[in-house]
């Protein structure tokens, strides 16, 4: 299902298989954003009623909305973000690893910057899921003679009942449901566009909305409540990331041309739709606290209405629990995160996975919110302040790929960065005054997963330094074997390592212990490129040490399931030959030992010595089978 925005077009324009792509983004790709309408609207609306809401607060919002959508996802993601692939690849870390490259190396500005975007995307794919669905279940109090049944109680359980079964059947996979997400949800945009639509000749002054100057004029006369309703307005553009990162899914031509030639036009015809029926509604005196979209529809068609609501909202939950899976696994591949057990639940696209711990995290943090929150307008004021974060994180990492990667002149970086960047630190600012009453949440989970990323890659680094000092140099390893030979047996042994200039510790255990060597051994190291997939071609470098020994470099990009065995078999190198029946892999089993006299501080030696006790086993992280392991334990203090 990958695509590049390099393939030739046809003629038309678009091609069949640029237009199936397209289709197959507007589930993965558009879910968050699409259903936005549900809640943005009514949201920022909420917000205006703090002070008189009128035509000059409905026509503000629907001018900072229709606004948002064209900077930030037009303007910002789709025509500028979109350049800025790691060989095809977006998303955050591949921006981040992007900016590392350019750099020249990691940094720690590029680092804190990647894992703060990370960090705040977790918070992000916990509060989507809760939102969505709530806020759509929420819609059957619209439809007639449901209203005194579906009371918050009820609304909370439905809402727990459906993402509860949408994350147990996680470890299933969603490769036979995934092909109908794209025709629910086109037939879902078809369906808001026509629902706006048919609102506007009823007040189609609302099309006067659409001069951005009205938007400024509605902030610049409501001040902090402008600031509030400002805040709510990015709920609207919640999910502009995916489009983002799901690039290497589909291509940028395929999401570009499902942007412009549906979602967007469908979102604004929505937006000003539920304009012109609030102007309507409040000319006939209507309270100003409604569930705007639904009453849009006629009473007839609403629940048929919530029910494809709710498809859309699970749709968009799945888009954002997928991609905190794919994030993490990039995150671990980085080094960001402790390797954890990852499945693959589809033969055919291995970019399909599922991380029970992470499923099991954002399960119970989802819950949490449900149970704390109620309903989504309390949730809407945590939302916006983990969306808007991660977007002005992508556009400082932007900044220094155009600057460092496409070498632009300071003055053009200022022209095209800065004001992307103001928009972003506006929204971004806005939402900090919800800080109290729910931007906390987001805040505390980012904190949280900082904390988590700052102390592994720490420790890690702590106990790389100790066996720099502590292990012997390869190379003076294999002179005092030339001085003193070992016993040989046949076969061929296999060791990892963190660093191929030291000698692996399993191998110096195994000597010490079974006082014999190998006829072949191979001192594997493998590494983490900064793109997404290396070629086979590149994969692995061979060095013939001595008559017994080969070092081995391997690497797998940051989006790749390393596969040690299968990398070694292909090995097209003279003298090298390993048979499955006849390789033994050893591996170091390390036992952490906090100490607190040194290294990493009390809290953060627990907390990584936790972090490594969960950890995948390392024969299920490289692939190796585990009746050809053979685990040297050791132990590390930090």
């Amino acid at each position: 299902m990958r695509d590049t925005s390099t393939a030739p077009a046809a003629p038309s324009g678009l091609n069949r298989r640029t237009l199936g792509l397209a289709l197959g983004s507007m589930g993965v790709v558009f879910g968050d954003i699409g259903t936005s309408p549900i809640y943005g609207f009514k949201t920022a609306v909420t917000q205006a009623s703090r002070g008189h809401v009128g035509e000059p607060e409905i026509f503000g919002v629907i001018s900072l909305t229709l606004w948002a959508l064209i900077i930030v996802v037009t303007v910002k993601y789709v025509a500028f973000m979109m350049r800025a692939d790691n060989k095809g690849e977006g998303g955050i870390l591949s921006l981040m690893a992007l900016a590392q490259g350019a750099m020249g190396g990691r940094t720690r500005t590029i680092l804190v910057l990647g894992m703060c975007g990370a960090a705040l995307f977790y918070g992000d794919a916990i509060i989507t899921p809760a939102i969505s669905v709530l806020s759509a279940v929420e819609g059957l109090k619209t439809a007639p003679g449901l209203a005194s049944m579906i009371t918050p109680s009820v609304e909370i359980a439905i809402t727990l009942v459906v993402l509860i079964g949408l994350f147990m059947v996680q470890s299933r996979g969603t490769a036979k449901v995934a092909a109908w997400f794209g025709p629910i949800c086109l037939v879902w945009f078809i369906a808001i566009g026509l629902l706006g639509l048919s609102h506007i000749p009823t007040e189609p002054r609302i099309l006067l909305s659409i001069n951005p100057l009205v938007g400024l004029d509605f902030l610049a006369k409501h001040g902090v409540i402008g600031l509030f309703v400002l805040g709510s307005v990015s709920l609207t553009i919640t999910g502009a990331e995916a489009l983002y990162a799901d690039m290497g899914h589909f291509g940028r031509l395929p999401i570009q041309a499902a942007w412009l030639g549906a979602i967007f036009p469908a979102l604004a015809l929505n937006y000003l739709g539920q304009g012109a029926f609030a102007l309507h509604f409040l000319k006939s005196g209507g309270s100003t606290d409604q569930d705007w979209f639904f009453l849009m529809a006629p009473a007839v068609t609403r629940v048929p209405l919530v029910v494809l609501a709710t498809a859309a909202t699970i749709i968009a939950s799945q888009a954002v629990i997928s991609g905190a899976y794919s994030l993490s696994s990039s995150a671990m591949q980085m080094g960001l995160l402790p390797r954890l057990e990852v499945k693959r639940t589809s033969g055919e696209h291995a970019g399909q996975i599922y991380v029970p711990t992470v499923n099991i995290l954002l399960m119970l943090g989802v819950i949490l919110l449900v149970g704390i929150f109620k309903n989504s307008d309390s949730l809407a004021d945590a939302y916006g302040f983990a969306v808007t974060g991660t977007m002005s994180v992508t556009t400082a990492l932007a900044a220094v790929v155009v600057r460092r990667l496409w070498k632009w002149s300071l003055l053009l970086t200022a022209l095209v960065v800065a004001p992307l960047l103001a928009v972003d630190l506006a929204l971004f600012s806005a939402n900090s005054l919800k800080l109290l009453s729910g931007g906390y949440v987001p805040l505390a989970i980012a904190t949280a997963m900082a904390i988590v990323m700052s102390t592994w890659i720490r420790g890690s680094a702590i106990i790389g330094e100790k066996a720099r000092r502590e292990r012997l140099p390869l190379r003076d390893f294999l002179a005092s074997l030339a001085r003193r030979p070992r016993h040989q047996v046949p076969g061929v042994a296999v060791y990892l390592t963190s660093d191929p200039e030291l000698t692996p510790g399993a191998l110096l255990h195994n000597l010490k212990h079974n006082g014999v060597l190998h006829q072949l051994n191979a001192i594997v190291n493998v590494t983490t490129a900064d793109e997404p997939r290396v070629p086979p071609e590149a994969r692995a470098k061979v060095e013939r040490l001595n008559d017994s020994f080969v070092l081995i470099s391997l690497a797998f990009g940051y989006m790749e399931t390393p596969d040690v065995p299968a990398a070694i078999a292909h090995l097209d190198a003279p003298g090298l030959s390993f048979e499955p029946a006849a390789t033994s892999y050893f591996l170091g089993r390390r036992t952490i030992v906090p100490t607190h006299d040194r290294g990493l501080r009390r809290l953060q030696d627990l907390l990584f010595v936790a972090l490594n006790r969960n950890s995948a086993d390392p024969s299920d992280v490289f692939g190796i089978p585990p009746g050809r392991v053979v685990e040297m334990g050791v132990q590390v203090a930090v």
